[in-house]
């Protein structure tokens, strides 16, 4: 039985996964489109497709006229588009866990009551996040009916019916406090990649606040444009 997905992802997929496991090592030439055509027995077409996906997760490197190179073994976060972090982990061939610290309604300091989740977020079973969100009311209640070891918390909200119209994202780097140095495994003082967000609806109302602090061992940030 085939894997699902199209063509190109299921070129891209293998193509990480030997990336990931050193069979094509850091500098290395990976085999030429010819090579892969045959191998995955498609046309040139998805094997560019796939090479681009991975040259915007910041795997490959592509030069006119010569096979791609391995770039580096972590893949990169798109920042262009938000990807709900469970989407991403899987679309990169890896497996996406979730371990629950804390899930609580609080009063704001304005007296409006929030949803509270701090969450480690694990990539092959090592944490590489940790999340801490706030939820005002009405989808704060809708999180508390959510089984946040399950998965992304994003996609339930949006099976719900909630529109993420606009993310605001702001990236910056800090030093791990005691407690993430506690959750992640790492010294405090640590550098991580902060990534703080402000999700919108329709109406241009904030209704999460997001603080997620990733390892840059194992997670990377990368902006694609183009002109």
């Amino acid at each position: 039985m085939r894997p699902p997905g199209t063509l190109h992802e299921r070129v891209a997929t293998q193509v990480r996964l030997r990336i990931r496991d050193g069979v094509y090592p850091v500098g290395a030439a990976l085999p030429s489109e010819s090579e892969m055509c045959a191998e995955f027995g498609v046309s040139r077409g998805p094997v560019r497709q796939a090479m681009a996906a991975l040259r915007a997760e910041g795997l490959v490197t592509i030069t006119q006229g010569r096979p791609a190179t391995v770039r580096g073994r972590t893949p990169a976060r798109g920042i262009a588009t938000f990807t709900p972090f469970t989407r991403w982990v899987e679309s990169t061939g890896r497996v996406a866990g979730n371990r629950t610290v804390e899930v609580a309604r609080r009063r704001s300091p304005g007296a409006e009551s929030v949803v509270e989740v701090v969450r480690v977020r694990l990539l092959d079973g090592v944490p590489a996040m940790l999340e801490r969100s706030t939820f005002t009311e009405p989808v704060g209640t809708l999180v508390l009916g959510f089984d946040t070891d399950s998965g992304s918390i994003t996609d339930f909200l949006i099976g719900a019916g909630v529109r993420f119209a606009t993310i605001e994202h702001q990236l910056d780097a800090v030093a791990a406090d005691p407690a993430d140095a506690g959750h992640l495994g790492i010294e405090p003082g640590a550098p991580l990649l902060r990534e703080r967000r402000v999700s919108r609806d329709e109406h241009g109302v904030a209704f999460e606040y997001a603080d997620d602090r990733y390892r840059p061992d194992l997670v990377t940030f990368t902006l694609t444009s183009s002109g």
